[in-house]
């Protein structure tokens, strides 16, 4: 662990050359952040006051959506006071601790995707014992569960990322600290510590996607024996959102860190990236509003409420 103290900060990727676009950048990243604030902060307190949200399905796209409103502050925030200050470093401990949180968050979410996926498998495989197997103490624990992991892999990834050497360039190809473009600009030759902990990583994520693999493969197979249509209808309505939104994760994540870390960054580079971080957490309010009939009901009781 070879001159650390001597990397005060880094230098994080520029978006636009020009001061007008990067305004531009800033203030509809500002616009982004905000909205996708509201969205989850709405779901998470409807859930929280609405007593007829409180199921474990709820339960769990509650903390959801507290892990999206923690991912979507850690990176973008940041970004936005570069931009509009004109600024493009990041302190060293800022930089630890956007590995750490953001490894931490994704973590999080990875297993409560996982945790949900297994709720709609109790609840429609075996309806009778949902209450049973569904109960309270198994979803606190499970989410319990995904906060221990998420800070697991969230210390093992900084504490390696950081172990390494930075005695050359300090400038990141990203907007955020991410351990692939640390790794990249590391004048290290090993990374052993690193590799151990991209393995347990890969083994943790691999093991979550194959978890809700199982799930749906005996979801879909209880719906064939349904025999009728609208059984069949109100299935994939409660499955659909879910569907999406662990696509959306994992497709977005496998692009930003699976990707060949470029030289000199390039838009698609920037776009990748943005999806990773944005996309997730900003799309899960719409999908999850626009296609459930008891999270709009609770949005009106909470519009009654608030105009009386």
């Amino acid at each position: 662990m070879t001159n650390h103290s001597a990397v005060m900060e880094f230098f994080l990727m520029d978006v636009s050359a020009t001061r007008e676009l990067q305004m531009m950048h800033g203030f509809l990243f500002l616009l982004i952040y905000l909205a996708t604030l509201v969205g989850n902060l709405l779901i998470f307190i409807l859930i929280t006051v609405d007593q007829s949200l409180h199921t474990p399905m709820y339960f769990f796209l509650k903390h959801l959506s507290l892990f999206d409103v923690c991912l979507i502050s850690i990176t973008v925030p940041k970004f936005i006071m570069n931009t509009l200050s004109h600024k493009k470093t990041i302190s060293f401990l800022g930089c630890i601790l956007q590995v750490l949180l953001v490894i931490h968050f994704a973590g999080c979410e990875l297993f409560i995707l996982t945790a949900m996926s297994y709720d709609r498998y109790v609840a429609i495989c075996h309806p009778l014992h949902y209450n049973v197997i569904m109960n309270r103490r198994v979803c606190v624990g499970m989410t319990v569960t995904s906060w221990i992991l998420g800070s697991i892999f969230g210390v093992l990834c900084s504490a390696g990322t950081f172990s390494l050497s930075f005695c050359g360039s300090r400038k990141l190809p990203q907007f955020f600290c991410d351990v692939p473009s640390l790794l990249k600009i590391s004048c290290s030759k090993t990374h052993v510590t690193m590799d151990i902990s991209v393995a347990i990583g890969v083994v943790y994520a691999l093991s979550c996607l194959v978890s809700i693999g199982f799930s749906y493969i005996y979801i879909f197979n209880t719906v064939l024996r349904i025999p009728s249509l609208q059984g069949w209808l109100k299935v994939f309505s409660t499955c659909t959102p879910h569907l999406i939104v662990v696509t959306t994760f994992i497709v977005t994540g496998t692009m930003a860190y699976l990707k060949p870390v470029p030289d000199s960054p390039h838009l698609v580079d920037f776009l990748v990236s943005v999806f990773y971080c944005v996309l997730p957490p900003s799309l899960n309010p719409i999908i999850y509003s626009l296609r459930n009939k008891e999270i709009k009901e609770a949005v009106r009781k909470l519009y009654r409420f608030l105009i009386i």
